[in-house]
């Protein structure tokens, strides 16, 4: 490289680092998406909430014998359909996987914008990775909101890139958040309170999201797992053992699907036959095939051990556990971090695919589910109706361009762009 190019690189990496450079967009839709990934009618309004649940078990200070409680803290983003004459577009400021760096991104939603002046949403919890934070899916929780649907992501405490504690606060409280968020949300007062339809509600999870979002649907621990000497101590996990009335009392009527990316557990007998089979929602799971952090074979089992519901897997063939669920990552979290020991861009991407097209079939598939469960649009199930091997479908078309009965290319994709992708489904029982 030419030495004073080389120079001119490096300074402005520098300010890139110091956040005054990249835009890092979470709103991007590529040319080759499918067709229900682009945003929708509605413009979006953002808002930051703090909520408190109070008497939960205060893991990181739990000796034997002794479990403290105290008020557990959360901070919401809450998306939502806004007013009409909203200015679209905003910012917003998040900390990096070291913990440490901030990074701005930028969105399609105005902050604290007059909710939507009429109607009523259906409302979407999102529920991060270990560690993770609220902004990890973002880009989901935004093209949602788009589309009629008021969408809540948690920066659940102990787990965050921030306070990052001991795994076993994750492993107990991933389902209780979910529950009690949907309860704060449900019950809100004020304009965003009015619009929530708080009645019909999904849940989408990444990795220890996704382990909650199967518990919370039905999905009881095992007893094995409850005493893990890793896990959450006092044998307190068994508030989650399947069979048990404290599991099923957590359960919520409200919830009406779930989708569960790269889902975490199974992989370290969370769960057996009897576990999965308790699983009552409708489930859609989205896992990379070489995912090495969730186990893939795992995440396989999870699809054919919930038998008590309809459910589906997307795979993305190469994938490992970035797969669909983490924003694109933010030009900031290139460089290298001496307290890691690798670059933090390495917690977003994945070495085969492109975040973006992710993101995009994502939302596609997460807004047909949704719709489909959520809404009642009846007409979303042909987007599940899919040749389960992409490339074996078949593009064919009449002179005038339109679909012939030999047709059995995946639905809502146009010719290649399916590539590198797998559906299958299973009807409950099976």
């Amino acid at each position: 490289m030419n030495t004073a190019l080389k120079t001119v690189t490096l300074g402005l990496a520098g300010i890139g680092a110091a956040g005054m450079l990249y835009a890092n967009p979470i709103d991007q839709i590529r040319p080759d998406a499918p067709e229900l990934a682009p945003y929708g009618d509605y413009t979006i309004g953002v808002q930051t909430l703090e909520f408190a649940h109070a008497g939960q078990v205060d893991i990181l200070n739990t000796t034997e014998g002794d479990a403290p409680v105290y008020d557990r803290p959360l901070t919401v983003e809450v998306w939502y359909p806004a007013a009409e004459g909203t200015e679209p577009g905003g910012e917003y400021v998040t900390t990096l996987r070291d913990g440490a760096r901030q990074a701005t991104l930028t969105g399609r939603a105005a902050r604290d914008a007059a909710p939507a002046a009429e109607g009523q949403f259906p409302l979407i919890v999102i529920s991060h990775g270990y560690p993770g934070n609220r902004f990890l899916m973002s880009h989901l929780g935004e093209n949602l909101a788009s589309k009629g649907y008021v969408t809540v992501s948690i920066d659940h405490t102990d787990s965050t890139y921030s306070d990052q504690g001991a795994f076993g606060s994750t492993l107990l409280n991933r389902p209780i958040d979910q529950r009690f968020v949907i309860e704060q949300m449900a019950t809100l007062d004020g304009p965003l309170g009015a619009i929530i339809d708080g009645e019909t509600v999904g849940v989408i999870g990444y990795s220890m999201g996704g382990y909650g979002a199967l518990i919370f649907g039905g999905a009881g621990v095992t007893q094995a797992s409850t005493e893990y000497s890793w896990g959450t101590p006092n044998g307190l996990l068994a508030a989650h053992l399947a069979g048990s009335e404290s599991h099923e009392a957590l359960i919520d009527e409200r919830v009406k699907a779930v989708i569960a990316i790269g889902p975490w557990g199974n992989n370290t007998g969370f769960w057996d036959a009897e576990g999965l089979s308790g699983f009552r929602k409708p489930l859609m799971l989205m896992a990379g095939s070489v995912d090495d952090v969730s186990i893939y074979e795992a995440m396989r089992g999870i699809f054919d051990g919930t038998t008590g519901t309809d459910r589906h897997l997307l795979t993305f063939e190469n994938a490992n556990h970035n797969a669909a669920a983490p924003m694109p990552a933010p030009r900031e979290s290139w460089a290298y971090d001496e307290g890691l020991g690798y670059a933090p861009f390495a917690h977003y991407a994945d070495a085969v695919w492109d975040t973006n097209r992710m993101n995009n079939i994502a939302q596609h598939f997460a807004t047909a589910f949704m719709d489909l469960h959520l809404k009642g649009e009846e007409d979303m199930a042909a987007y599940f109706d899919l040749t389960p091997v992409s490339g074996d479908g078949v593009v064919a078309v009449d002179d005038a361009g339109d679909q012939t009965e030999d047709h059995t290319y995946w639905t809502g994709f146009a010719p290649r762009t399916a590539a590198g992708l797998r559906f299958e489904s299973k009807a409950k029982g099976e």
